[in-house]
């Protein structure tokens, strides 16, 4: 079996939001970008030889505007379904993300004076509604989408069978992508400590490449070493009575 082909599909610069493109037995789509960016996604996907048409899936990683915002677009561009986890079906339906966003730091603290980020995207409804681990086998690579909460209630990430794992907003790279193949905190996260959790549970299973929605790709072993500090830094928050998590 040749293993499957990653391209990422920059949405906003050359790494600050991506989606990505992943070519099995037949292309499917993750992530949407912004709304707005559904024909330059369809157009970078037309440049590497995929018939729209053929495009067998479009899954969205989480209920966050820089990630689904054009998902209803390119479900019409495509006539592709879309999948996205039940628990952020409420931003899904109604085109607004859950608030007020939870700045991990300061580059958090200054994307949230961004209206784009308040802003309502096109509704959509997930017609393929994931509930836990479900195979892609039926879509045409050997892929599994798995929950990782914690950025979002409904947060999921894209694991391959060749170990590949694309992973939203689970971890980034540095000022948004800035500082290539330094892993950091995405601006936003609704629960830190689920979400690390997710992140330790992802890197158990020995992920050979990390893909992420902000930045370039990740080397799971500097990944866990930033892990074991982020553990560190979120106990001296949490002692102090300043760590934030969204209940609910």
């Amino acid at each position: 079996m040749s293993r499957m082909k990653f391209v990422p599909i920059p949405v906003m610069g050359r790494h600050n939001i991506n989606a990505y493109l992943l070519l099995g037995r037949r292309p499917v789509i993750v992530d949407a970008g912004t709304p707005g960016s559904g024909q330059k996604i369809l157009d970078q996907i037309t440049a590497h030889g995929v018939d729209p048409t053929d495009v067998a899936l479009i899954v969205i990683t989480h209920g966050h505007i820089d990630h689904f915002g054009s998902a209803a677009e390119l479900h019409r561009l495509t006539g592709a379904p879309i999948s996205g986890h039940i628990a952020d079906l409420g931003p899904y339906r109604s085109g607004r993300v859950r608030e007020p966003y939870l700045p991990t730091g300061p580059m958090g603290r200054l994307m949230d004076r961004d209206q784009k980020l308040h802003a309502q995207a096109e509704p959509f409804e997930p017609a393929v509604l994931i509930r836990g681990e479900t195979s892609l086998e039926d879509f045409g690579l050997a892929a599994r989408i798995m929950p990782t909460p914690g950025h979002t209630a409904g947060s999921v990430s894209v694991l391959t069978d060749a170990g590949d794992l694309v992973a939203g907003d689970l971890i980034a790279n540095s000022f948004m992508g800035l500082i290539p193949g330094k892993p950091a905190n995405p601006p936003f996260h609704d629960n830190p400590r689920q979400n690390l959790a997710s992140l330790r549970e992802m890197l158990a299973l020995n992920p050979t490449t990390l893909h992420v929605g902000h930045g370039t790709a990740l080397d799971p072993d500097r990944v866990r070493q930033w892990a074991d500090r982020e553990h560190d830094r979120l106990a001296r928050l949490d002692a102090a009575g300043r760590l934030t998590t969204r209940s609910g």
